[in-house]
């Protein structure tokens, strides 16, 4: 764990009020606790046994945000004590989300991941898909239901490319659709825009990122615990 590059991301993120989700995936328990040691505190994760196992031996104040694709059947594992899942892409996943919170009865932020990038291979809503999913929040909600559920705002991840244009191009998009669901949910706190990781935070904060989500720069090159 680098201490030095984490005080260089925080001097950079103070001034702009954005936030910093450390993605702690593959790495230790004492790796994790060291960052804790210095004052952070929001910590993501792409596996449930993975963020199953940390949750038990670290500190109860860290706020756990599921960031990987989330199986619905797996929703029940971590609704006792995740803070956020930035990764809801199905109306089905939402639902279950909401049975849990209420089974457990507590609040879990959700952001809705939209796919904004090139690669085929990521997950995520597209524009037509949000529209659909967000017209059946509305009616929900407008019916009663949705209360322990809090849609919080959007996620996304950008190309995988060096062309700055490009990338600039996907978070103004992903900041669109942002601003759509805020218009559409104002009793909602939609605040949350999580866009920006190691190699392209700084485009996404000029984009209007409040959240950046950083691994390597912090913790170094990933391990080899899921290969």
């Amino acid at each position: 764990m680098d201490a030095d590059a984490y005080y260089r991301i925080m001097d950079i993120l103070r001034p702009s009020g954005v936030q910093l989700l450390a993605v702690s995936k593959t790495k230790k328990a004492d790796e994790i606790l060291s960052l804790y040691n210095l004052g952070q505190r929001d910590f993501g994760e792409n596996y449930v046994q993975e963020m199953l196992e940390k949750q038990t031996v670290l500190p109860r104040d860290i706020r756990w945000h599921f960031i990987g694709h989330l199986q619905s059947n797996k929703v029940k594992n971590i609704a006792p004590f995740v803070h956020m899942i930035q990764s809801v892409d199905s109306l089905k996943l939402l639902l279950e989300i909401e049975k849990h919170a209420v089974k457990n009865q507590r609040h879990i932020y959700c952001l809705l991941q939209i796919h904004i990038a090139m690669e085929e291979t990521k997950f995520g809503l597209d524009e037509k898909e949000f529209d659909t999913l967000l017209q059946s929040i509305i009616s929900l909600k407008s019916n009663g239901q949705l209360n322990k559920v809090k849609i919080s705002g959007c996620m996304g991840m950008a190309s995988l490319t060096a062309n700055r244009e490009e990338i600039r191009r996907e978070f103004d998009t992903l900041k669109s659709i942002f601003q759509k669901l805020a218009r559409a949910l104002p009793e909602d706190t939609v605040e949350t825009l999580s866009m920006g990781m190691s190699s392209d935070y700084p485009i996404a904060i000029e984009a209007g990122s409040t959240m950046i989500r950083i691994g390597s720069l912090i913790f170094g090159e990933r391990g080899d615990a899921h290969k």
